[in-house]
């Protein structure tokens, strides 16, 4: 293109633009009038144009000039300042953490703050203790804004709230207060690969959990021997909670275990007045008048029979069962009775003798501490000793004996024959609908764990 048509079409285009500045109305009217008339034109030579699909595609990109301050108008300068960042950071103390350690750790490297932790008498008391959860604020600089941590107090029934905060003047202040916990329910489920704890680990559950689930079952499952891998299990707990934070478990409400193919079952009712106890769903008591262990969770040492007695040599009956445990492991009794015996016996050490119905006695021997008097009632599971190493023992543990009418027998198979107590029948329709409700949940457990394997 010639450099004289050049300039001619931009003389032109000129021309076009001041018109259109000077009557745009008419201009446009005109330009309407040529499309509808050239309309048909249009649709009639469409399918002879290539189809859109081949045609080649270009991305186009501009910067787009967008004023905001003409937009927003009438909004002032100051109402387009940025909103103070405020940062949020957990983390749960260390049993050597100090004050600068703790605060490095969740990203508040602020001096002053360290310092205030340091010598102020209520956030003083953070330290030195492991496990307590700290949540941080800080703004955009990573000085603290707000410090909150929350511990369970010495009842186990409310807990302590600690709160460091910065005052309109920018300095630190402390505060304790004090709450009530508040309870949920939570479900999970697992399946057993190698142990019970394993399992409960894998799934997320606390040990205090995983002993009760122990404890549910003892007289109809050995957990030592009798578990087999793809046994599986669900069970509903209570948590306590602060502030929507989990401090401590409550009690196992519902659970099922299936252990090599027989489904065990169990709901926590508690009747008006009495003491509360696990029953199956048919509302049979899963409470045996004997516990199959006076330890909570321990390994059997030596069992009941013939054995080489590691003492004398040789050879010789075993009259008991030996549960292996750490002195100082709380001991406790087997079932309802009263203390006949509480002091120190020859080779057994401190012992203890609890006489129960029909003339039936246990016996707990080698004790390191005796925590009951004679004369004294207990209730099953009630503490009353501690294992210790005295009398003739080579190592700490518990050694217990039953007695039915002066005939020693397997305390084992004894907790496995006594027989369990049936729901009141005054009471059956409270039991069903606690029952019902438990099942509905123990059904949701079990669906987390099908999900998760699919």
């Amino acid at each position: 293109m010639t450099r004289p048509l050049l300039h001619t079409l931009a003389q032109l285009l000129d021309a076009a633009s001041q018109s259109l500045s000077r009557h745009p109305r008419r201009i446009m009217g005109g330009l309407g009038v040529l499309l509808l008339g050239t309309g048909v034109t249009a649709f009639g030579i469409a399918p002879l144009a290539p189809d859109a699909a081949d045609l080649p595609v270009h991305q186009v990109i501009e910067a787009l000039n967008t004023p905001l301050a003409a937009d927003i108008g009438a909004l002032d300068a100051a109402s387009l300042t940025a909103t103070p960042m405020v940062l949020f950071r957990t983390e749960a103390t260390r049993r050597d953490d100090t004050a600068q350690s703790l605060l490095q750790r969740l990203g508040v490297p602020d001096s002053a703050a360290q310092a205030f932790l340091r010598s102020d008498p209520l956030a003083r008391q953070l330290l030195g203790r492991s496990g307590r959860l700290v949540n941080v604020e800080a703004n955009e600089r990573n000085e603290l804004l707000r410090l909150t941590a929350r511990w369970l107090s010495a009842d186990e029934n409310t807990f302590t709230r600690l709160v460091v905060e910065k005052s309109d003047n920018g300095a630190l202040n402390s505060r304790l207060e004090h709450g009530a916990l508040t309870t949920s329910t939570r479900l999970a489920s697992g399946v057993i690969r190698s142990s019970l704890f394993a399992a409960t680990d894998a799934a997320g559950i606390p040990d205090p959990v995983a002993i009760q689930l122990a404890e549910m079952f003892s007289s109809d499952i050995d957990f030592r021997r009798d578990l087999r891998q793809g046994d599986r299990f669900s069970v509903v707990f209570e948590s306590l909670e602060a502030d929507g934070e989990s401090l401590r478990t409550g009690r196992v409400l519902s659970a099922e275990f299936v252990n090599d193919g027989k489904e065990h079952e169990a709901v926590w009712f508690e009747e008006p007045g009495q003491k509360g106890g696990y029953y199956g769903f048919d509302g049979q008591s899963a409470r045996r008048y004997y516990l199959a262990s006076p330890l909570e969770f321990s390994r059997i040492s030596s069992g009941y029979g013939m054995r080489f007695h590691p003492i004398t040599g040789g050879r010789k009956a075993h009259m008991g069962v030996d549960y292996a445990a750490p002195t100082g492991t709380p001991v406790r009794t087997i079932g309802d009775g009263t203390v006949e015996f509480a002091g120190v016996q020859r080779g057994y050490g401190n012992v203890i003798y609890i006489r129960h119905r029909n003339n039936q006695v246990t016996v707990y021997a080698h004790l390191s501490r005796i925590g009951v008097r004679k004369g004294q009632r207990v209730g099953q599971g009630d503490f009353i000793g501690n294992v210790g190493t005295t009398g003739a023992s080579t190592g700490p543990h518990l050694h217990l004996e039953f007695r039915d009418n002066g005939v020693h027998v397997d305390p084992l198979a004894i907790a496995r024959q006594s027989e369990s107590v049936p729901v009141s029948p005054a009471l059956r329709a409270r039991f069903d609908a606690v029952a019902q409700m438990q099942r509905l949940q123990l059904d949701a457990a079990a669906s987390i764990q099908q999900a998760s394997a699919q």
